[in-house]
């Protein structure tokens, strides 16, 4: 039983200080009042920091900007923040029956028939996804064909090398941290063309990993949730919202309640899932959270005292087919002396490298970057790894996946809201779903929704009040 003293009274509530929760209640602030109600003891949500024992950091989350991503440039800019690129300048490498072969660009120069089968099959992956509007790909005249295959079954069957289809599974591992088999072909095809294109998505310089946040991106969410002050609470988990008799909202969290008019859910799907609605959401939104569950993720990054690979030529950039590593990156921050090399886990892998202790999961790591940069990568002065599926409020990384029947089984509801409540976060994007810019934008669209509801409600009391003063 909770203190009925504890009681407070809002317009609006935030569930969740990621950064779609933290936008969303700053475009609100200034004319409602506003909670943000958070289960960590941080903001960023996905987007978290790391401080090594030299006092540099490095993003364990979500940590690039590219161009088209006009939201996150204006935020960056809005906060007094600046940004750097990525080192991309060298040779990159592709780790292929044990041997390292260096080339330059997004793909790799192998053997003439697969290569020519990879670019065909990448030029036509590309022609599909720009049949779709990304605001409806439900409606392309192929949804339901795509949509009940997934990436896998589409690739066996245009893909006719399997050197070909491994270079395009690192790719997708890479996009969506998770098998080809796990993804329904019309999500991919939506999610690449709401990114611009999936070589937008791959590519670093004019692409998705094109820029970092000196401060890290989770700095950003910070910045923000000291403007928020003491209109955001942490350690605060919301276990129940419900629907009270005078058409109010009355949020339940670990330490009391609060009523309001309006919600926005600003937390992945699979953590909505963990709140009791009362009455329930209807069958079918319940329904469309259970098919939408995380991609699996590990982040790896080792810490030397420079970036000795760059003496060597190269930009860090490793593609692997073997991994368990199956790509790496040069995530020096510009400005300090440190090198930093970084490494992702997915899919598979990374579920098996969960399931083992850190050291066993170190050394593996260890292994690949020694393997791909010499044995100087074996020892880093630091080490650090973040696995996303085990974090308590979070359960997976980078974004929430869509299995094949999902986008025409209920998806074309995904961003509709539930009454009074609101959705928000990167998984109800339009544009770069999965990224911190279509956190953004969802917040803007979410944030405008409970504006507009709020006005229109202040209009009908105003006109009540009107009548009832004989006016």
């Amino acid at each position: 039983m909770h203190n009925t003293s504890a009681v407070e009274r809002v317009q609006v509530v935030v569930v969740g200080a990621g950064i779609a929760g933290l936008n969303a209640a700053r475009l609100l602030a200034g004319k409602y009042s506003v909670n943000v109600l958070e289960a960590r003891d941080r903001v960023g949500g996905r987007l978290q920091n790391h401080y090594f024992a030299n006092g540099d950091s490095v993003d364990v989350g979500g940590q690039w900007v590219g161009p088209g991503q006009k939201r996150m440039y204006r935020l960056i800019e809005a906060l007094g923040a600046t940004t750097w690129p990525l080192y991309d300048t060298g040779d990159n490498q592709l780790h292929l029956a044990g041997k390292l072969r260096r080339y330059r660009g997004t793909i790799p120069r192998v053997n003439p028939v697969a290569l020519a089968d990879l670019g065909l099959v990448m030029a036509r992956f590309e022609a599909m996804a720009k049949s779709l509007d990304p605001s409806a790909p439900w409606q392309c005249k192929n949804a339901a064909r795509w949509d009940a295959m997934t990436l896998d079954s589409w690739l066996q069957k245009h893909c006719y090398t399997s050197l070909a289809r491994e270079l395009f599974a690192i790719g997708i591992g890479a996009v969506f941290a998770a098998e080809p088999r796990e993804i329904s072909l019309l999500h991919a095809l939506f999610y690449a063309r709401s990114g611009n294109s999936l070589e937008t998505l791959l590519a670093v310089t004019g692409g998705a990993q094109q820029d970092r946040v000196h401060g890290g991106t989770a700095g950003l969410c910070d910045i923000m949730a000291r403007q928020l002050g003491e209109r955001l609470r942490l350690n605060t988990p919301v276990d129940g919202i419900e629907q009270l008799a005078d058409g109010s909202l009355q949020v339940r969290h670990a330490s009391g309640l609060v009523q309001c008019d309006r919600v926005i859910m600003a937390v992945p799907p699979n953590q909505a899932l963990r709140i009791r609605f009362e009455p329930a959401l209807p069958a079918w939104r319940d329904m469309l959270l259970q098919r939408m569950p995380a991609g699996s993720c590990i982040k790896c990054i080792a810490r030397y005292d420079k970036p000795f690979w760059r003496e060597d030529g190269l930009s860090g950039q490793v593609a692997s087919p073997a991994g368990p590593v199956r790509v790496t990156f040069d995530n020096s921050e510009q400005g300090k002396s440190s090198g930093l090399l970084m490494g992702f886990l997915e899919g598979d892998v990374a579920r098996h490298y969960s399931r083992v202790g850190p050291e066993q999961r170190r050394e593996a790591v260890l292994d690949c970057f020694a393997r791909y940069f010499g044995e100087a990568a074996r020892n880093p002065q630091e080490y650090v790894d973040k696995d996303w599926s085990s974090e308590a409020w979070t359960r997976g990384c980078y974004a929430a996946l869509m299995a094949p029947g999902t986008w025409t089984g209920g998806g074309q509801r995904l961003r509709e809201a539930n009454g009074q409540i609101h959705w928000a976060g990167t998984e109800f994007a339009v544009e770069w779903f999965g990224y911190m810019e279509g956190a953004l934008e969802s917040a803007e669209r979410a944030a405008a929704e409970v504006d507009g509801a709020l006005q229109q409600a202040a209009r009908a009391h105003s006109r009540e009040s009107a009548v009832a003063c004989g006016g």
